[in-house]
């Protein structure tokens, strides 16, 4: 027969190796590098207004330097 003053302790014990048995199950996180190498595809539309501006600077940088060339 059971004392009545280990009942607690009992049940402590049982539900201590229940928790514990629930932590053991918990899903585990893997970090991996990729198997792939990693692609980065940049799709880059330079507009023709820079060109322009940058014409036009040299246009006037070579005018008004005009012994650089």
């Amino acid at each position: 027969m059971i004392r009545s003053s280990s009942v607690p302790w009992v049940a402590f014990c049982g539900l201590l190796g229940i928790v514990v048995l629930l932590g053991a199950c918990e899903p585990t996180v893997r970090v991996e590098a990729p198997r792939e190498p990693i692609t980065i595809n940049l799709n880059i539309k330079l507009d023709a207004d820079v060109r322009v501006k940058l014409e036009d600077q040299a246009r006037k940088d070579i005018n008004a330097n005009p012994e650089i060339f």
